[in-house]
């Protein structure tokens, strides 16, 4: 667990941050200038703070009288782009942490076979691709032997097909790598397909902090990742193929189906739904092409947005003021939730 709380005054905006980063993908969101890459830059020591405590686990490493330099604290930090020795082979780069950490590199195979790095060991960084760089880039942090690994908008610099290539790599670092990772971005999607937690910032301050499936589902929070983008997370299980091709999966608050998955029966997943492709109805339909519906209790209504109980899961439905009148949705009122199987992809 990562706990932050601190302040320092700069010209023109004073920071003012608390927050705790449990385990997994921890994003830090907010637009430019907020303050998200000096926030870790605070965390990593790389610059004095007025005031305040940063503790990693039961390790301290900032209060009053405790102020750890960079190379004590134990993070690995991934730059937006990339800054590998152009001189050296990238197995020379992957190796350079072992230099001067104690216990650094002692997993190099396994960091190499987990991120692809075998064909480039020989070549040096300037022959890479942005994608094949940024792989590297992340694979000498985490050969570093670190307890916290940050990463400020490492998808910033590249183009949306290099984007494409590494975030699987960086899906991958998150169910395997049991590490907590500081990630930093202003991207929506990056946000919704990497984070488990979620820390929204605005002029220097930490407005919200939690779940990630807990924010998009808030009525009043989710607009802040942009109204398109507010729906839910949720958790659900492979239950198998069914004869016509879609896929039965289970969650808390019943079955659904799916467009066809290549995923063994018993995976566990995150369904994406978005509160836009959701439909309410007070009575159970009939004769609809959609295939999902979902009984569900509505929880709060804030405008046009209304929240949900799925079993124990939490969804969002975006309609029109006038339907929410029209169909009396008040807290603990029973309705359905209707969606089309498309319209709900793994995440």
């Amino acid at each position: 667990m990562l706990e932050v709380a601190f302040q320092h005054a700069f010209p023109g905006l004073t920071l003012d941050i608390a927050f705790q980063a449990p385990g997994g993908v921890t994003a830090l969101f907010g637009p430019s200038g907020c303050g998200k890459t000096t926030t870790i830059n605070a965390i990593a020591g790389l610059m004095r703070l007025d005031r305040g405590r940063i503790a990693l686990g039961d390790r301290l490493l900032f209060d009053g009288q405790t102020d750890l330099p960079p190379q004590a604290r134990r993070i690995g930090y991934v730059f937006q782009d990339a800054r590998l020795f152009p001189h050296m082979t990238v197995a020379a780069n992957l190796r350079y942490p072992a230099r001067w950490r104690r216990g650094a590199g002692r997993d190099f195979d396994r960091i190499v076979d987990m991120l692809a790095l075998e064909p480039l060991l020989t070549r040096r960084p300037g022959t890479l691709s942005g994608g094949e760089r940024q792989r590297v880039a992340i694979g000498r942090a985490l050969l570093s032997d670190p307890d916290l690994l940050v990463m400020d908008e490492p998808l910033a610099a590249l183009d949306e097909a290099r984007k494409a290539e590494i975030m699987p790599w960086l899906e991958r670092l998150r169910d395997e790598i049991r590490l907590p990772i500081l990630y930093v971005s202003h991207s929506v999607p990056e946000v919704l397909r990497l984070a488990n937690t979620v820390v929204l910032m605005r002029q220097g301050r930490v407005t919200h902090a939690g779940p990630l499936a807990d924010i998009l589902t808030d009525p009043e929070l989710a607009p802040e990742l942009g109204a398109r983008e507010a729906g839910a997370l949720i958790r659900a299980r492979i239950v198998g193929r069914e004869p016509d091709g879609l896929t039965r999966v289970a969650t808390s608050g019943g079955t659904m189906l799916l467009p066809a998955l290549d995923m063994a029966p018993g995976r566990e997943l995150r369904l994406r739904i978005w509160a836009h492709e959701v439909i309410l109805s007070r009575e159970a339909p009939q004769g609809l092409s959609a295939l999902n519906v979902l009984p569900v209790r509505v929880l709060r209504v804030h405008g046009g947005l209304v929240q949900l109980a799925l079993g124990d899961e939490r969804m969002l439905a975006q309609i029109t003021p006038r339907s929410v009148k029209a169909l009396d949705l008040q807290a603990g009122a029973a309705c359905h939730a209707i969606v089309k199987s498309v319209s709900v992809l793994p995440s």
